[in-house]
């Protein structure tokens, strides 16, 4: 007997991945199989949310990307972590729940994107949203991805707060609802204390359901490409290359780093590209692996008077059983709320309408982003561009889907990023020097105050600067000779193909990117049923289960 094959093939069980998974199966018709190259979302450090800090450089959990050395940046190779467990990077972030400005996805409308203008948008973000403040007219009190306030307030985010309000930026306590400008805490992505990723608020309530199957460790190879059409996806789990068939579609929602990569592995891409490498061309799109952004983060520490910081938490054995009874009783305080809990969006440069940078206030400090705190009174304030003009590339190493493509951030590459940068570590340094925060902060670690003067701030942007985690941009959707995808996420070019994930952003958007992604992938979902409902019939071309094709082959994965 002859058994039908999966409607929907979705490539990564990540934060699009896990939306995905759950509204294409939730009416009981499609069958879903879902493939992600990471193992479970089993790991303590993943749940607890202080615990990104155990999870940024684990050989397991996460990809642990590097960009090529980056001659603005004095070569250094950037490291960019990456989610590898099911929620993806939803699972190992900073909690941080920002939409962006109304502003960014009008934008994307005006590149011709028809219904991706912020009226359209809002209610797929408000769908998503299960806030703890309840329903209003910009926020969700029913959705699965919960949305908590920071319930303690700290002091020295109340001295921020102050300070802030010195230089004239007003407090807010929704950066959210259409005006983004002001400072306050931000909200998180928690329930009652423990992470909310989107594998737990999406994937578990569905993976009871018959007609969806998950694959951990399974890592996708290449497209099955027949007739210009995607019909499958070829994937190695327990050291053997699998096949699946999709009789309607293969969504890749595998992120901006490995989406393209997939996309050039099996032959959509720039020609020269997949030439070089040996590849045969089976679309040329010039787009895939370009228009690549993310969001630069400089980080100013300060040694802070009184020990009222995570680093003192952390510093003994008694401030370690403090905060875990606190939060074992409660389910708050330091391992409840993370690291960053104050936000900051202002306007540095000139005549502009709306914020151009964004600050994370953590009550910690760190030589870098999940490292051991310092052994004294510590903050960082981190400050980043929100829409930079610098535009980096990922490009294939080899034919060899288990390496790690080629990324170049080309961080720096303009005047308006190098002068927005700067201006927002000068507005850092005004802060600091408020009442509110005089007496509170006792030194400037980094940058330190030999450091003076545009050209010396900027020599520093470049010595330290890292990654705020935010890539996007790679298979922009758009109608223009350079877009990957259209308005419905459909790749130009290839039957029963979308990319759903940060790489179809036609330009980064003004904050964190994971709430973006969700709305992204709620959309999706909403167009890729209405056009199953309207299309014709499925393809019918193989069996339905995944079916072992090769020998065993190597093991390894990028890294």
């Amino acid at each position: 007997m002859e058994i039908a094959p999966f409607d929907f093939i979705i490539v990564g069980g990540g934060t699009a991945g896990c939306v995905l998974a759950n509204r294409l199966t939730a009416d009981g018709v499609h069958r879903v199989l879902m493939l992600e190259a990471g193992p479970r979302d089993r790991s303590p450090w993943i749940h607890l949310p202080i615990g990104y800090g155990k999870t940024m450089f684990h050989k397991t959990l996460n990809w642990g990307f590097f960009t090529e050395p980056e001659p603005t940046m004095k070569d250094r190779r950037i490291y960019w972590p990456r989610g590898r467990t099911l929620g993806g990077s939803s699972s190992i972030n900073g909690l941080i729940y920002v939409r962006g400005q109304p502003e960014d996805y009008d934008h994307w409308a005006e590149l011709g994107n028809a219904g991706w203008s912020w009226k359209d948008l809002l209610p797929y973000f408000i769908k998503s949203e299960h806030n703890t403040r309840g329903a209003g007219p910009a926020h969700g009190a029913d959705g699965p991805l919960w949305c908590s306030d920071i319930e303690h307030k700290h002091e020295l985010i109340e001295a921020i707060i102050a300070g802030a309000g010195e230089l004239g930026v007003k407090r807010t306590t929704d950066f959210n609802a259409g005006d983004q400008e002001g400072v306050g805490y931000y909200q998180l992505f928690t329930r009652k204390g423990w992470r909310c990723s989107s594998a737990v608020a999406y994937l578990r309530p569905a993976e009871g359901r018959s007609n969806l199957r998950v694959e951990t460790e399974a890592q996708a190879t290449g497209l099955i490409l027949e007739n210009g059409r995607a019909v499958g996806i070829r994937y190695r789990q327990n050291g053997r290359i699998t096949e699946a068939r999709a009789a309607r579609e293969v969504i890749l929602a595998a992120g901006a780093l490995q989406s393209p990569q997939l996309l050039m592995l099996s032959g959509i891409g720039p020609a020269a590209e997949l030439q070089r490498h040996g590849i045969a061309v089976a679309k040329e799109l010039p787009g895939v692996g370009e228009n690549l952004q993310d969001h630069l983060q400089i980080r100013l520490m300060y040694k802070v008077a009184r020990p009222i910081t995570t680093n003192d938490d952390l510093s003994s054995i008694v401030g370690k059983a403090r905060i875990g009874l606190q939060w074992l009783l409660t389910r708050s305080g330091p391992l409840a709320v993370g690291i960053n809990q104050g936000g900051l969006f202002t306007r540095v440069m000139p005549g502009l309408g709306t914020p151009d940078v964004q600050f994370h206030f953590a009550t910690l400090s760190a030589d870098m982003a999940g490292g051991a705190p310092h052994p004294w009174s510590g903050c960082t304030f981190s400050v980043c561009q929100l829409r930079p003009e610098s535009r980096g590339t990922v490009t294939l190493r080899n034919a060899d889907p288990f390496e790690a493509p080629v990324m170049r951030a080309n961080y720096l590459a303009t005047e308006t990023d190098r002068r927005c940068t700067v201006e927002g570590m000068k507005f850092a340094r005004r802060l600091a020097a408020t009442g509110p925060l005089r007496a509170l902060l006792t030194e400037e670690v980094k940058p330190g105050r030999a450091v003076e003067g545009d050209e010396a701030l900027l020599d520093f942007a470049r010595a330290s600067g890292a990654t705020i985690f935010h890539p996007s941009g790679t298979c922009k959707m758009g109608s223009d000779p350079m877009a990957v995808t259209d308005a419905r996420l459909r790749v130009h070019g290839i039957g029963g193909l979308r990319v759903v994930d940060c790489s179809i952003m036609p330009t980064l958007i003004s904050g964190n990117t994971s709430a973006p992604v969700v709305m992204i992938a709620e959309k999706a979902s909403e167009m890729i049923l209405a056009d199953t409902r309207a299309g014709s019939a499925p393809v019918r071309t193989a069996a339905a289960t995944p079916r072992p094709v090769a020998a065993p082959v190597r093991a390894g994965s990028p890294a």
